[in-house]
C-alpha cells in the first residue's frame, strides 16, 4: 500500500539473484506479455487496450497481439466493454505457487486474522520487490484492509520488506543490492524481533512483521496492515511470530 540449492547460508540469495544479460537473452516479446500481466494485477479496475498500449510504450496494434495471446490462454479476459483483466487461468497458476508454503501457512494466518481482527499475510522477497504470497481477512471485523495476493511493493518500504531485510546476511544484501545500504529500521527490527511501519506503502495504514525464514523458500515475512488498533505492537509482534514458527514447523 504494494516476495526466489547451492550454499547452505546463502541459498536464498541466489534464488533471488536476477539472471543477467550475459546468462540469457532476453525475448522482448515475453517481457511485454509478463509487463502487461503485472499491469493489470496492479490495476484497481480494468484496462483497455489504449491504456496498456501507453503504459508499454508500444503502437495499439502490438498490444492487440499481445493481449490476444495472453487472451487464448486464459490469463487475459476481456469484459463486454471490451475492458481488460486477469483471466481465471491466473488463479489455476498462482495456487502453483509455493504450494507448500501456501498450504501451511493459510490455517495460520486465518487463526492469527481472526484473534488480532486484522488482515494477516505472508509476504515473499522477490529480487527488489516485497510480494504477497497469501492473505486472510479477519471473518467478524467490522472493517479490515484488502491486501490481494500478487501485490508487489518495493523492499525498502513497508514493514514487511524492513523485517525481510533484518534477517538477510551481509552478504545476501549484497548480491541484492551492492550499493544501496540497508534501512536503519532492519538494524532495529533485527534486536527486537519485529518491524513496524506508517504511511509507508498506502497512507493512513499501519503494518507490523516479523521475518520468516525457510530452506528452499524466498525470505519472507508474516505481517498484519491495519488502520488502528488496541493491541501494542509488541502484542501484534508476538502473535505473528507464534504463526511464523507454526508455518516454520509444518514445513
Amino acid at each position: 500500500m504494494p516476495a526466489r540449492t547451492h550454499h547452505r547460508e546463502d541459498s536464498s540469495s541466489l534464488m533471488s539473484a536476477p539472471i543477467t544479460p550475459s546468462a540469457a537473452p532476453a525475448s522482448q516479446t515475453l517481457s511485454r506479455g509478463i509487463r502487461i500481466l503485472e499491469f493489470l494485477a496492479d490495476a484497481r479496475s480494468p484496462l483497455a487496450i489504449d491504456d496498456i498500449a501507453r503504459m508499454l510504450e508500444v503502437h495499439r496494434s502490438i498490444a492487440y497481439r499481445l493481449l490476444r495471446t495472453l487472451e487464448d490462454h486464459g490469463l487475459v479476459a476481456r469484459g463486454p466493454s471490451g475492458a481488460l483483466s486477469l483471466g481465471p487461468r491466473m488463479a489455476a497458476l498462482a495456487r502453483g505457487v509455493s504450494r507448500d508454503l501456501q498450504s501451511a501457512a493459510l490455517p495460520e494466518l486465518t487463526s492469527a486474522a481472526n484473534e488480532l481482527g486484522m488482515t494477516t499475510f505472508l509476504a515473499l522477497l522477490d529480487h527488489l520487490e516485497v510480494v504477497t504470497l497469501v492473505s486472510v481477512e479477519p471473518r467478524h471485523a467490522h472493517a479490515a484492509v484488502a491486501q490481494r495476493p500478487g501485490t508487489r511493493h518495493p523492499l525498502t518500504v513497508g514493514a514487511p520488506g524492513i523485517a525481510i531485510q533484518s534477517a538477510l546476511s551481509a552478504a545476501q544484501w549484497l548480491a541484492l543490492s551492492p550499493i544501496a545500504p540497508k534501512r536503519r529500521e532492519a538494524t532495529d527490527a533485527a534486536n527486537r524481533g519485529f518491524a513496524t511501519s506508517h504511511d509507508e506503502v498506502i497512507a493512513g495504514l499501519q503494518s507490523v512483521a516479523v521475518p520468516l525464514k525457510l530452506d528452499g523458500h524466498p525470505p519472507a515475512s508474516v505481517a498484519v496492515v491495519y488502520v488502528a488498533a488496541d493491541l501494542s505492537v509488541e502484542q501484534i509482534a508476538e502473535r505473528l511470530a507464534a504463526a511464523a514458527a507454526s508455518i516454520t514447523r509444518e514445513l
